[in-house]
């Protein structure tokens, strides 16, 4: 069984206002500027903004395990944000109006210095997933079948229509924002490890990158972790959603490996066609077409999920998460995912604060 392990990028919020704070030094100061566990037990820390935690968590083979996790962090994240005066949401964007300010880090202030506004402007809010992989051979092999399925990822998780006070028109306006990096998107096929170590440092040796750290594609191969980390995603409101995501990233994962040891090839899509496909998802998440990544057609968004559900059928039985993947589905289908949630809000309310209001709610498992 192939373990998992999630980050989630948290919104500081006032509670009364739904105002973005910068407020993440003062959080994680009691805790010596980051938490976390002596036994490898996740950990909570800063971002690139200091409006902004992270939080991650151990990898496990359980969803019910990983659903534990992700809930204890999200409390632990709040608790230490109520102490400092502010809370926590799992929001992709701010929906209400802020100037964000740079986290005193030193790779910050060089990203800063190097990007300018594309860096010192940008509070977004990622949902990323570790799978293990057992070879960086296996890590490349998914990576080239698994990027046609990441554009329903983006759709499930979508949790950012508003931005700055405004309704953006899109379900997920954070992947819009990722486009102002250098590197990041969709990627093309390498075929092989040393294709993708050859693409590394002839992506360095232009100077344009600080690192290989700033390989912010939509998923890659980790520089830290023996995993490929599917970054696509929005951060979702409910944690729920979030082992929703691990489930289906393990299962495209599990399934692109051994199509891979099988000597199926991987689908010959242009990255053109993904790009296309990842801006569908980011416009209308799961309401209106999504493209089929058979045809690159648009086909109604329910469609296009339940054909991602058949494809990672036999290994969904085969780790036992068959049945907590089409519950969460059924439950998300119903109630909507996070932009549908926020819009739902403000067309009840009629305030972006009442939309950050119930968003900490649902983030705190209240809701």
């Amino acid at each position: 069984m192939r373990t998992v392990g999630v980050e989630e990028e948290l919104l500081l919020v006032d509670g009364e206002t739904g105002v973005a704070m910068s407020m993440s030094p003062a959080v994680l100061r009691p805790f010596g500027g980051a938490a976390g566990n002596d036994d490898g037990g996740g950990s909570l820390v800063g971002e690139l903004q200091r409006e902004q935690l992270e939080t991650d968590t151990p990898p496990r083979e359980s969803m019910t395990d990983l659903l534990a996790d992700l809930r204890s962090w999200r409390r632990t994240a709040d608790l230490a944000a109520r102490a400092a005066g502010a809370r926590v949401a799992a929001l992709a964007t701010s929906p209400l109006p802020v100037q964000p300010s740079t986290a005193p880090k030193r790779r910050y202030e060089e990203m800063v210095e190097r990007f300018g506004m594309a860096a010192s402007d940008l509070l977004i809010c990622g949902c990323h997933v570790h799978v293990q992989i057992h070879s960086p051979e296996e890590a490349i092999a998914v990576l080239d079948r698994i990027r046609v399925w990441l554009p329903a990822l983006l759709a499930i998780s979508a949790n950012s229509p508003f931005m700055h006070g405004r309704d953006t028109s899109y379900a997920s306006y954070r992947s819009q924002s990722m486009i102002r990096w250098p590197l990041s998107g969709p990627t093309d096929i390498y075929g092989s490890a040393r294709a993708y170590e050859q693409m590394i440092s002839e992506a360095l040796a232009t100077e344009v990158l600080l690192d290989d750290g700033m390989l912010y594609f939509d998923a890659r191969a980790s520089r830290r972790y023996p995993t490929v980390e599917v970054r696509v995603a929005d951060i979702c409101q409910d944690a729920s959603d979030a082992v929703l995501l691990a489930a289906l990233s393990r299962a495209l994962v599990e399934t692109a490996a051994r199509d891979s040891a099988t000597g199926d090839p991987a689908p010959a899509v242009p990255t053109r066609m993904l790009r296309l496909a990842t801006w569908q998802a980011a416009r209308h998440g799961l309401e209106g077409n999504l493209l089929d990544p058979a045809t690159y057609r648009p086909r109604p968004a329910a469609e296009v999920i339940d054909a991602l559900l058949a494809h990672v059928r036999p290994t969904l039985e085969d780790s036992g998460d068959s049945d907590l993947v089409h519950e969460s589905m059924t439950q998300l289908r119903e109630r909507g995912n996070g932009a549908r949630l926020q819009r739902r809000t403000l067309e009840r309310t009629g305030a972006m604060a009442e939309v950050v209001a119930a968003a900490v709610r649902r983030t705190a498992g209240h809701e």
